[in-house]
């Protein structure tokens, strides 16, 4: 996510910072690296000229020329001026006074409605919610039954109408009463969509609109394609009046444009972004924290939330405590791992994290998913004693746990090195050696997420 930008933009201050002084001339370049950097990452180009703008006007003023950490002062100005065309700050979802408030998901075909409609569904359930789900697309094949598929996978409640209903406007219609029957607060309605915007679509649509009266009319735009998802997501507002925006495959998008630029073409907020192909891959849309992903800061707040809702906390404690007393076993690696997989991919994860000090090299780390499933499998393949104590796994208890996880010897002894050297570097740390020499220590080869033995 945005890394093509967040790489050229780092390159920019860091050619600021070797700059003894800012000056008129050396600001007009590095704006005219930062105007490119913004272009090359598809952003709309009304949306680069104004931020480059508010930018030159704030950093050539005196106070940013004449101040001991100029650079810092404009890596300060940038992030500002990104959050304000980002949104300036979180837009949470409206409800109606009286449920059930109905949310109407409208977009092209293939912009990932149908995945959506889910997603969001087990975000609302997860934070209070009932939600139900009705498809009201009679014209692509097999629609409504994906629909139906993904709220038996997800444990949603959804409507199918009765055999006679063939109409978008009788299933919204009887789809409502039913949420409101089954004391349901929230309906999630898929819309039918089409390759392009046409009359037949849009008529439906504001017919809909009409009947409903939903609080939320949020369009499904896929962020991989860039200015196209922005035109459309323009013309569904001008014709629909859309209250919100998510962007789907974020996690594809190595540029960015369409976040960067949807909101200030149709002055409405992105409220989430889909970051992976799981349901629970859905994330709410904080302009601060995508700033600073840009910006090489990381997203520690999103890291943190992740891991309060995913990870068992009372084993997080006890993990804790074996850590310090030394007791960390094999059994104890392995379930740490898998606590990390619940969090979901783990380049997702890295995307996280701030790009400075010994993290900077992060951003380099390329993860093979499978590895972790190779080590999970070695573990898996040992003796409860032998997790339990790595130092009776002799040659030949080797081989067969290289034989029974389907990898071989090596791979068997690299797991063995590493995790000996991860206890040894905890045993460091917990005596004390943290608050001396952490910023000396060199980290064991592949831990936590480098050179996991592997094919």
């Amino acid at each position: 996510m945005f890394d093509n930008l967040s790489e050229k933009l780092q390159r920019v201050f860091k050619s600021l910072r070797g700059e003894g002084k800012l000056s008129a001339e050396n600001m007009e370049t590095a704006l005219r690296e930062i105007r490119l950097a913004l272009l090359e990452a598809d952003v709309n180009f009304r949306v680069v000229k104004q931020l480059i703008e508010n930018i030159k006007v704030k950093a050539m003023g005196e106070e940013v020329l004449t101040a001991l950490s100029p650079s810092q002062q404009v890596v300060k100005i940038v992030h500002e001026e990104l959050i304000k065309i980002l949104g300036s700050h979180e837009s949470k979802l409206r409800f109606a006074n009286e449920p059930p408030s109905v949310f109407l998901l409208v977009g092209l075909q293939g912009s990932g409605k149908t995945t959506s409609t889910g997603k969001l569904a087990r975000w609302l359930s997860r934070n209070g919610h009932r939600p139900m789900l009705v498809s009201v697309d009679v014209y692509r094949p097999a629609a409504r039954e994906q629909l139906k598929v993904i709220a038996k996978e997800i444990g949603q409640s959804i409507w199918e109408g009765a055999p006679e209903e063939k109409l978008p406007l009788d299933l919204a219609r009887s789809a409502r009463r039913e949420c409101a029957n089954m004391g349901r607060d929230v309906l999630l309605v898929d819309t039918a969509g089409r390759l392009h915007i046409d009359e037949d679509l849009m008529t439906e649509l504001q017919q809909l609109k009409e009947q409903l009266n939903p609080v939320e009319i949020l369009f499904v735009a896929d962020a991989m394609t860039g200015q196209d998802a922005v035109k459309s997501a323009d013309e569904f507002h001008k014709r629909l009046g859309i209250t919100g925006i998510i962007l789907t495959k974020m996690d594809g998008d190595a540029r960015g444009g369409a976040a960067l630029s949807i909101r200030n073409v149709t002055g409405q907020p992105l409220k989430f972004v889909g970051v992976g192909e799981k349901f629970d891959a859905f994330e709410p849309f904080h302009p601060d924290r995508v700033a600073n992903r840009i910006l090489g800061m990381g997203d520690i707040l999103s890291f943190i939330e992740k891991a309060s809702e995913e990870i068992d906390q009372k084993k997080a404690v006890e993990i804790q405590r074996k850590l310090i007393d030394n007791e960390f076993t094999l059994e104890d690696f392995r379930d740490q791992l898998r606590q990390i997989r619940k969090l979901g991919p783990l380049s997702g994860l890295l995307d996280m994290m701030p790009k400075v000090g010994m993290l900077k090299e992060l951003k380099d780390v390329k993860v093979d998913e499978n590895e972790i499933n190779h080590v999970v499998a070695i573990i898996d393949s040992m003796t409860p004693r032998e997790r339990d104590n790595h130092m009776i796994i002799n040659g030949t208890r080797r081989r067969r746990i290289a034989k029974g996880s389907g990898t071989s010897v090596q791979e068997v002894n690299q797991l063995l090195k590493q995790y000996a050297q991860a206890r040894k570097m905890m045993k460091s740390l917990s005596g004390g050696f943290l608050g001396r020499k952490f910023g000396k220590m060199k980290m064991p080869a592949g831990f936590p997420f480098g050179d996991l033995p592997g094919r």
